[in-house]
């Protein structure tokens, strides 16, 4: 494994500083689609259910978790330099905890000895600046995916997390979900978990009935929400509410409202894009005199999020190298961005500018 050696980092931490940002090129085009993973992802995405809610003002750090992309060689083989690097892209924008092994990164393209390789790494590059979450429920039985669970633990990282629809099949009920984790809970004895409503397999979103079962085994301190649905997040809510279980919201169109309802934050896609965005509307989703802004951006993000969705990951690959960083913009998926697509995200990124000279953001400079 090739390391992202002290001086190299130093002398890329000193690029990150804020500026102004400016960088044309393009990239090799080439016609492509989504793979199944990603498009569902995509889709998942697009969709958007803001019924009006009322809003209470809790206090407390909302934290933007990225859910974090995987930087890949000409190869195919794992970058961890670029991994490293782009650690420090979202450290410098203000991230505040690093989802890795997730479906962002490919995870379904990767084998278990990779995902452990790349857990390991985010980890020990990390250190204890924030905390790292990371999927350990691969298996074909629970004695199988409690063994990964284990494992992933071993990297060091703060919480494994449990996609939701690898615990219980498409056509079981709740019960039988439940009786699964509880199951998982006695054959992973002590180590912290959270849950994950990922796309794949299946998306399975946890009901508050499930959620009631998870706070009070007091197992579980993490929550990854894909709901999309703002009625469901403040059912949701109300069940967590005292507990020491947060509730990240990946659903862009849905996050103000969420955080505002006493989400502990974000983990959207689109910061693989535009982290200082979302940064920036996680300190101040509660801050009354920015209620014009935050609903502004709101809006905004959520506009663009089908947007940059379109041949995720390799999308957000190329948005990063356009803002200058030092990646390959290849993904195991196979996609590629027609040329069209490229000027699409070229736009995108004149858009993120403007978003950043209205709120008086200074990008990070790479």
């Amino acid at each position: 494994m090739n390391k992202y050696n002290d001086a190299s980092r130093r002398e890329f931490l000193g690029k990150l500083t804020t500026g102004a940002l400016g960088l044309a090129f393009s990239v090799g085009a080439g016609e492509g689609a989504l793979s199944g993973a990603f498009q569902d992802l995509e889709d998942s995405s697009i969709s958007s259910k803001t019924a009006p809610v009322k809003v209470v003002a809790p206090t407390g750090e909302k934290k933007l978790v990225p859910v974090m992309i995987t930087p890949l060689k000409s190869d195919l083989k794992i970058d961890f330099d670029g991994v490293s690097r782009v650690t420090d892209f979202y450290l410098a924008a203000g991230a505040k905890g690093f989802f890795a092994n997730c479906l962002s990164s490919e995870m379904f393209f990767m084998d278990d000895a990779e995902r452990l390789a790349l857990t390991q790494h985010v980890v020990k590059y990390v250190g204890n600046k924030v905390s790292v979450v990371s999927t350990g429920s691969f298996g074909n039985t629970l004695e199988e995916k409690a063994k990964n669970a284990k494992d992933i633990y071993q990297t060091g990282v703060n919480a494994v997390i449990l996609i939701s629809s690898h615990l219980a099949g498409k056509e079981e009920n709740d019960d039988v979900l439940i009786a699964n984790f509880e199951r998982f809970f006695d054959l992973t004895r002590d180590v912290p978990l959270g849950t994950y409503e990922c796309p794949r397999p299946y998306k399975r979103v946890i009901s508050p009935k499930v959620l009631k079962y998870l706070v009070r085994s007091d197992r579980v301190i993490y929550h990854k929400d894909t709901c999309e649905d703002i009625g469901k997040i403040k059912a949701k809510l109300q069940v967590l509410k005292n507990s020491k279980l947060e509730f990240y919201n990946a659903h862009t169109a849905t996050a103000l409202a969420s955080m505002q309802l006493g989400g502990a934050g974000m983990s959207p896609i689109s910061a693989n894009f535009y982290p200082e965005i979302l940064t920036w509307l996680c300190e101040n989703a509660n801050e009354p005199s920015k209620s014009e802004e935050t609903k502004w951006i709101q809006s905004e993000i959520a506009a663009m999020e089908p947007v940059i969705s379109k041949f995720y990951p390799v999308s957000s690959k190329y948005f990063l190298f356009r803002r200058g960083l030092p990646i390959e913009v290849v993904s195991r998926s196979k996609s590629k961005i027609p040329i069209e697509q490229q000027q699409v995200l070229d736009n995108a990124y004149k858009t993120f500018l403007g978003w950043c000279d209205r709120l008086s953001i200074r990008p990070v400079r790479v």
